[in-house]
């Protein structure tokens, strides 16, 4: 089998119904698998799953675990060469796994991918190429952990940054919202850290691809729409507990003996390399 699609539901029955459709239109000429994890939720998620995807293998949990266990509970039952992980609350064009599977095809250093995102207005998302929010540029700036971060360019920021939208690049971090990785790197690697358990599990498993030797890439020939609707309120004790949560987690996993990257090309580690594709 080609891909495994795994999505984690909680709460967003229209728009997982909008996105798991354009989700299987994508994967019209591939051999694949969907996976729906629901986390307990409480609206009418699991009816519109059983009458309008009868065909994804559903896992219901019976408490809300969270993201990162959610994911893991679906990687258990993959089977794919590849794995998908994506939200929710996103839309996928028509093309995009089409050509994402072909990077990865002729990529073999990658472990996985990313695509270029837009909000529903079109507009481009630059959490789509940096892989995280300025919360989490601030974050590894003040404790010391950007300089593990150079193609994140957290202190090189360019005028004319537009660019970057169109360009094939490899990156630290893959957003959460859209990860392509392969499995065989994910044996490798490990799950997700189930400690992050609704943010960085996605920078966290980025940063291990690259602990490993592998790289990430962003892709932006094709694109998602980004609803953002699973991050919620900022202004939740939820939401504040578990994003600045998961920052100190990080902190102590990395901080104080943090592992060398292992790369052949010891110029990457200091310096960003750029592949552009036209």
């Amino acid at each position: 089998m080609k891909l495994s699609v795994i999505v984690v539901n909680y709460n967003m029955c229209a728009l997982l119904k909008a996105s798991l459709s354009s989700l299987t239109k994508a994967c019209k000429h591939i051999d694949y698998e969907l996976i729906v994890v629901d986390d307990a939720s409480t609206d009418r998620s699991v009816k519109m799953l059983e009458t309008e995807f009868p065909k994804a293998h559903a896992i219901l949990n019976e408490k809300q675990l969270g993201i990162a266990k959610s994911r893991n509970l679906g990687l258990a039952k993959a089977n794919g060469q590849y794995v998908l992980m994506v939200n929710a609350d996103t839309i996928t064009a028509s093309n995009a796994l089409d050509g994402t599977l072909a990077f990865m095809d002729e990529h073999t250093d990658a472990g996985g991918v990313g695509v270029r995102m837009l909000n529903p207005q079109g507009r481009f998302l630059h959490v789509s190429r940096r892989g995280f929010n300025k919360a989490w540029e601030n974050f590894f700036k003040l404790t010391g952990l950007a300089k593990h971060f150079v193609k994140s360019r957290l202190y090189k920021h360019e005028n004319n940054n537009w660019v970057d939208e169109f360009e094939t690049a490899e990156v630290d971090v893959i957003n959460g919202a859209f990860m392509l990785l392969r499995r065989s790197v994910l044996n490798e690697v490990g799950e997700l850290d189930e400690r992050l358990a609704m943010f960085g599990h996605d920078i966290d498993l980025s940063y291990r691809i690259r602990l490993a030797g592998y790289k990430n890439y962003y892709y932006p020939k094709t694109y998602i729409l980004n609803y953002r609707k699973h991050l919620g309120s900022k202004f939740t004790w939820s939401y504040i507990r578990h994003f600045y949560g998961a920052m100190i987690i990080f902190a102590a996993k990395y901080m104080f003996r943090m592992p060398e990257i292992k790369m052949p090309d010891v110029q990457q580690i200091f310096a960003p390399k750029y592949e552009l594709e036209k």
